[in-house]
């Protein structure tokens, strides 16, 4: 059975979704967590955890474009459906590897360039069909709960993974992630997103390929603001990359002696103040200029947390760091999706919104890659006691094991923050929000390859 749109409200519709979403994103989570802690004890090295990052955003990049034309035209509520049956019969594979004894690093690989696959799909249909259901003065409340989603899976899975690997071991928690996917698939089942307003058919048809793949390069070229927004997250996303994304994990347990719940307490930190932060934004909203929220906040996530990680040398430090790196995400990512909702019309998002999540991700393949390495063969030789480096930094990050990382963590605190601050150096990023009109102020009879910033 399926409900009216008359006996659900958009923001009741969204809801509904979102549970399906937050119940899916737990039992992912908990697998990854698994799995993660699989992987490092069969290889100990830093670049196995920082390749499974790597691995999955080449495929999220270059399909990118192709699924922005798809999530246009096709009908947004399948779209997302469909991948997330993917999403799960992937993990059933998994397990069917796993139960058989063949589960090999090559095949967390693979799954993670899938994943990044069918992310590629949903998560634009995701952010279109939120700005449809949800009324704009509540868009930076509904990508807080987005966010808040995230930070919950993140407190819950390290802990619930953790003793369940006691009990049921790693297949029995991707079972269980099994049964999420279908919950999510459900809720998509029961209701209806409805659809943008439909772009002529005779424009359509006059479009080439090419046209269509570019329309959202273009859109986002013609429109400074936006383009000089997406290239301070481009810079942010790699420095984060390099350190918080890729080799948080083999800090903790490089200097922890692989103390597997040293490292669950920190992750759930991390989601802990993911969803204090989270929960402050669906609440409160975030400030009334949203542009503060990115550039400041991420110029406090990467100095307070970073460099708390790099010379913390216990686990209330790294805690405290964890808190207040994530914390401040939840602020960034709402008003970063706010902007784009609300200054991009709805019937041209899917592609729109595919460019901006290609683009906002491009450098972090490059982190992943360089991170391990970067980890392995450079920094941890140099900050091992007698190291080339011990002796200038061994009394800031201290040497040994994990040390090398902390002093890349250094890096990324410093270089992080002028990053994110920089933005405030631009008009056009400083006045995004003013010199760009909101899409229900634009006459939609104006064609939508319109040179003008405003068209």
């Amino acid at each position: 059975m399926m409900f009216k749109n008359n006996h659900l409200t958009g923001m009741q519709t969204f809801i509904l979704i979102w549970l399906g979403q937050l119940v899916s994103l737990l039992g992912t989570a908990m697998t990854r967590f698994a799995l993660l802690i699989w992987a490092y004890q069969q290889t100990g090295e830093a670049t196995t955890l920082a390749l499974l990052g790597f691995f999955s955003f080449i495929p999220y990049i270059l399909i990118s474009p192709f699924a922005g034309v798809v999530v246009d035209r096709v009908n947004r509520r399948w779209i997302m459906i469909l991948t997330d049956l993917g999403a799960g019969l992937m993990t059933v594979a998994m397990l069917s590897l796993y139960l058989t004894g063949h589960l090999e690093i090559w095949h967390l690989y693979l799954a993670q360039a899938l994943t990044g696959a069918f992310e590629a799909f949903q998560l634009p249909a995701y952010a279109a069909a939120t700005t449809l259901l949800v009324p704009k003065a509540y868009y930076t409340r509904a990508n807080g709960l987005r966010s808040l989603a995230d930070s919950v899976s993140q407190v819950l899975a390290p802990f619930v993974a953790g003793f369940l690997l006691l009990l049921i071991d790693i297949h029995g928690i991707m079972w269980i992630d099994v049964v999420t996917f279908l919950i999510a698939v459900v809720t998509l089942l029961l209701v209806r997103i409805p659809n943008p307003p439909a772009e002529p058919v005779e424009q359509y048809q006059k479009e080439t390929t090419w046209q269509r793949l570019s329309f959202g390069f273009n859109y986002i070229f013609r429109r400074q603001g936006l383009l000089a927004l997406l290239l301070i997250f481009v810079g942010m996303n790699f420095f984060a990359t390099l350190t918080y994304f890729s080799i948080l994990p083999a800090l903790i347990l490089a200097r922890t002696g692989n103390n597997e719940l040293a490292l669950a307490i920190v992750q759930s930190a991390l989601g802990i103040g993911g969803v204090a932060g989270g929960l402050m934004v669906s609440f409160w909203g975030g400030p009334k200029r949203r542009i503060h929220a990115i550039l400041a906040g991420a110029a406090l996530s990467f100095l307070l947390g970073d460099f708390l990680f790099a010379i913390g040398r216990s686990l209330p430090v790294w805690v405290t760091a964890a808190f207040l790196a994530a914390f401040f995400i939840p602020f960034i990512t709402s008003a970063n999706g706010a902007i784009w909702q609300s200054k991009v019309a709805p019937h041209v998002q899917g592609r729109v919104f595919s460019v901006k999540g290609m683009f906002q991700q491009s450098s972090m393949p490059l982190g992943y890659l360089l991170a391990g390495p970067l980890a392995d063969h450079l920094f941890e030789p140099a900050m091992a006691p007698g190291g080339n480096l011990a002796g200038a930094f061994g009394w800031l990050v201290g040497t040994g094991p994990g040390a090398g990382m902390a002093l890349m963590f250094i890096l990324t605190s410093i270089l992080g923050m002028a990053m994110g601050l920089s933005g405030y150096l631009f008009r056009a990023v400083r006045q995004v929000e003013d010199d760009l009109p909101d899409h229900d102020l634009i006459v939609l009879s104006q064609p939508i390859l319109g040179d003008a910033a405003s068209s």
